[in-house]
């Protein structure tokens, strides 16, 4: 597979390992409808291709994912668009890119160099292995924005930090840094920021040293016991985040988010 660029997503190839950097780093990397399908396409593509070994995700610039572009639906509505819609074809090419790196027959890796937010922090928590830098961050969003968690939040990370925990990140919706990232399970590892990439590389080409067919079917397994019903909870989320998007908490959050 040669090098790609597409719609704010830039696709690299190194020996078995290829890395994926979600490229608007003005809008901090969060995603409009044009870049949600790019980052499907492409981890399609690296999930089909037998070149691709291994798949590490990052961000450029400061900022891992911010999640959903808010001014991309604030200038959607204003257009005449009704923000259900927006967020009913942004979470279609969302929802394709988690299952993508869920159901990839190969290690993915987050390599969470900043803000991972909303949808950002959704698409981090469907890799298989988290290593943050020290400037990491991640913070759940959706609720303070009046909306619902979508890209199997809602599975992924009770799956990981606990139900009780989980219900204190939407409730309370707080910034988590690194430090307490690893603690709690969102990350695996912190290592500087100059190291971020360096790090992620080193534990790839571990992986590439290791059985790729017993990954596969690891990973499968694990899958098939932990979120066998991950398609269907996501299309629940896609419901709810588009209901949520045409109510008045989210209107009056986005107007004030946009000033």
């Amino acid at each position: 597979m040669a090098d790609a660029d597409q719609s704010g997503v830039h696709l690299e190839v190194a020996s078995g390992i290829t890395t994926l950097t979600l490229d608007r780093p003005l809008s901090r990397n969060a995603f409009d409808l044009d870049m949600a399908e790019a980052i499907a396409v492409a981890i399609e593509r690296c999930r089909f291709d037998d070149a691709v070994r291994v798949m590490v995700l990052t961000g450029a610039g400061d900022a891992f994912c911010a999640g959903g572009d808010m001014k991309a639906a604030a200038a959607y509505v204003a257009e005449g668009g009704e923000p259900r819609q927006f967020f009913m074809d942004l979470t279609v090419s969302l929802h394709r890119a988690v299952v993508a790196l869920r159901g990839m027959p190969k290690p993915a890796i987050a390599a969470v160099n900043g803000i991972a937010a909303g949808a950002g922090m959704s698409l981090a928590m469907a890799c298989d292995y988290r290593v943050g830098s020290k400037r990491a961050r991640f913070k759940q969003a959706y609720t303070s924005m009046g909306l619902a968690p979508d890209g199997g939040w809602t599975m992924t990370v009770p799956l990981t930090v606990g139900a009780g925990r989980a219900m204190m990140l939407l409730l309370v919706d707080p910034i988590i840094d690194s430090d307490e990232a690893f603690a709690v399970g969102l990350l695996h590892e912190v290592v500087s920021d100059r190291d971020l990439l360096s790090r992620a590389n080193e534990f790839g080409a571990q992986f590439l040293e290791g059985s790729m067919s017993a990954f596969a079917t690891s990973k499968r397994l694990v899958n098939e016991a932990l979120v066998p019903d991950l398609e269907a909870q996501l299309e629940r989320e896609r419901q709810a985040i588009a209901t949520q998007s045409a109510g008045a908490d989210f209107y009056e959050r986005l107007q004030r988010f946009t000033r």
